[in-house]
């Protein structure tokens, strides 16, 4: 298992931590171990579920247990997980959220089912190259999530989740049509500046949204005769020079970078964020209470800092993600094609559904 660092550190490297081993004994036999918990490897099972999927089981779920109960398991677990005590963790909403995921992680005891995650497939006109990141979530600590770009589109999906999030949902989503133009940095202190560029964006984005809705039901009542081909339209020509403004920005002709600075009031877990950017896109960011109940998505700025990092402004909840790529070099998880990948998202959203 790849565990993220730990909290706010986005740019320190994964962590590794075995949960299981396969001993082959002869050729058509095997020995199956289980490697959760403190007291070594014990007896497993493994069994194959379908086509890039498996499961494991542990036979001996004593061997997790501690000898000071739950609450030295809760405390051992606090410290290698997020690599501090408890009476480090001042805010109270934090201490629940823990306490929480702690709860739902340890009861599985090792008893899983894995299914296979493409790394999403890249193309020469991609802003950065796609990948997984770790990405910082307030008081629900590092999260994973995999950027991947679809046209005029770039999609930020869970592959870690929350209590509020599960995983498999899409967190974020940046529209690449629509870049934004950030104030000098004198301005960027003002949250209410920044407020305003986005919301006028969002607004600008709903009433584009709502003239292709209109036009496709008025080509739905047209009949099929040929129609005489129309000149273009001053609303076409504007769409046409943000295309071509977020095409130029992907090859790399807009400015290489600008100062930038996070507004006052706006929460960032990890103040060592760069103070330079690239560009900024308008996007939506996923919110929902515990249990994903009322999901919304809500306005947010893409920023993107190189190619390696981005951040996320979530403007309703005032808060700040920062996101930092994973560099390990995971083997054989190319997609076959861009077909199967896509397959891919919708299986893993459904499971989150």
């Amino acid at each position: 298992m790849y565990l993220p660092p730990h909290d706010p550190h986005v740019d320190d490297p994964m962590r590794f931590k075995p949960l299981f081993r396969v001993h082959l004994m002869e050729r058509t036999s095997a020995t199956v171990e289980c490697m959760y918990g403190h007291k070594g490897p014990h007896s497993g099972h493994i069994q194959i579920v379908k086509k890039d999927e498996f499961s494991t089981k542990c036979n001996q779920t004593d061997h997790h247990r501690m000898s000071g109960g739950r609450q030295e398991e809760f405390r051992t677990w606090l410290r290698e997980e997020w690599g501090r005590t408890l009476e480090d963790i001042f805010h109270e909403h934090m201490q629940e959220l823990i306490l929480m995921k702690f709860i739902y992680t340890s009861q599985y005891d090792n008893c899983l089912t894995y299914r296979r995650i493409y790394l999403p497939p890249s193309s020469p006109d991609d802003l950065i190259k796609p990948g997984l990141f770790k990405g910082t979530y307030g008081s629900h600590g590092l999260e994973i999530i995999m950027l991947s770009f679809h046209g005029k589109k770039a999609k930020g999906t869970k592959i870690t989740g929350d209590p509020n999030i599960p995983a498999g949902q899409q967190t974020v989503e940046i529209d690449l049509l629509h870049p934004i133009q950030l104030p000098d940095i004198e301005n960027q202190h003002n949250f209410n500046e920044l407020s305003r560029i986005i919301l006028e964006v969002q607004e600008q984005v709903r009433r584009e949204q709502q003239q292709e809705e209109e036009e496709g039901a008025g080509c739905s009542r047209q009949s099929a005769t040929p129609q005489a081909e129309q000149p273009a339209q001053e609303g076409d020509a504007g769409a046409e020079e943000t295309a071509d403004r977020a095409g130029a920005a992907a090859q790399g002709s807009e400015p290489a970078s600008q100062p930038f600075v996070l507004p006052l009031g706006v929460v960032s877990r990890n103040k060592d964020y760069p103070r330079t950017c690239r560009m900024c896109f308008y996007g939506t960011g996923l919110i929902a209470g515990h249990g994903f109940t009322s999901p919304e998505r809500t306005p947010g700025a893409f920023i993107l800092f190189d190619d390696d990092r981005f951040g996320f402004i979530w403007l309703e909840l005032k808060s700040f993600s920062l996101y930092s790529r994973i560099k390990v070099a995971f083997q054989n998880a190319e997609a076959p094609s861009r077909e199967a990948f896509e397959e891919m998202l919708k299986n893993i959203q459904s499971l989150a559904t």
